[in-house]
Formats: structure tokens, C-alpha cells, sequence
């Protein structure tokens, strides 16, 4: 009876540690983004270059691009696109599996963006500043003569109410 206490036991705090590990990995992959990269996304996979018609792969960090009649991955972009300026174009986040694979279909959607240069980037983005704006207490209600504005009642000098 001790030996299947046990092995439960250990299996389940196997399962428990797993299902753990499982919790803490997160894809959160906001420190591997480029600092060329839009501001405002805590994820991304990919990102759609509509200036050139290629893609960025985020986790991989590697460019994707059409050669030769294949979509394969580089390190650097081919000499044809030497002009590209990542910190200078815009970029369009797409969040899935081989987006390539739907290029025709995500390239006419994202055609308007060709050409602009308004995005934030984040190298570019600004700490976020809070402000805390002071607030004045009042008077509830409860504290009669509390209320400077409120000199005929309240406690006299003494420390006595009166009304």
C-alpha cells in the first residue's frame, strides 16, 4: 500500500512540475524582437515587410525571402534589397504558422502599407510616464466641524464637540 502511495505521489508531483515548467514558458518574446520592430506586441512570429515582400522571422531571426521560385531564410537580406532600411519602413505583424505559404492573400491586404515610414519603433518609443495626481481628501459628511469652511460647529479648543 506504501509503494502505490508513493509512486502516485511521485507521479503526480511529475505531472505538477511539468505542467509547471509548461506555465513559466510563456511566449512572450518582447526582449528577441528587433529594435526596428513596431511597438505595442508582447508576441510576434513574423513580421510582413511590404516594402520588399518579405518576411522577418522573429524567433528564428532570420529574413524570408523569394528566390528562385522558393521562400527560403537568411541571416541578411539579398544584395537586391541593399537599399532596404528596416528602422525606416513599416512593418506588419503576423502571427502564424508560414505566412508565405498565403503571400498572395496577405500581400493585397497589406499593400497600403507600402511606402510609409510613421511607425514607432522601439528603439524609438518613449518610457512610459505615470503621473500621480494628488487628491484632496474632504470631508465625508461624518466629521462635523472638520471643514474650515465649517467655523460655527465642530470641537472648541478643548477638544469638547459641540453643535
Amino acid at each position: 500500500m506504501k509503494k502505490i502511495i508513493l509512486t502516485a505521489a511521485i507521479a503526480i508531483s511529475v505531472l505538477t512540475i511539468q505542467s509547471a515548467s509548461a506555465q513559466i514558458s510563456v511566449n512572450i518574446n518582447l526582449g528577441s524582437q528587433p529594435a526596428w520592430g513596431p511597438v505595442g506586441y508582447n508576441h510576434v512570429d513574423y513580421y510582413y515587410l511590404p516594402d520588399i515582400d518579405a518576411y522577418y522571422d522573429v524567433p528564428a531571426k532570420q529574413y524570408v525571402v523569394y528566390e528562385n521560385n522558393v521562400w527560403v531564410h537568411r541571416s541578411a537580406l539579398p544584395s537586391r534589397y541593399r537599399g532596404y532600411d528596416p528602422y525606416k519602413s513599416y512593418k506588419v505583424v503576423v502571427n502564424e504558422r508560414t505566412p508565405w505559404v498565403r503571400n498572395t492573400v496577405i500581400r493585397e491586404k497589406y499593400s497600403g502599407y507600402r511606402g510609409r515610414h510613421d511607425q514607432v519603433i522601439i528603439r524609438d518609443r518613449r518610457p512610459e510616464v505615470r503621473t500621480v495626481k494628488y487628491v484632496e481628501k474632504h470631508d465625508n459628511g461624518k466629521h462635523k466641524g472638520w471643514d474650515k469652511k465649517d467655523k460655527g460647529r465642530g470641537h472648541d479648543k478643548g477638544g469638547k464637540h459641540r453643535d
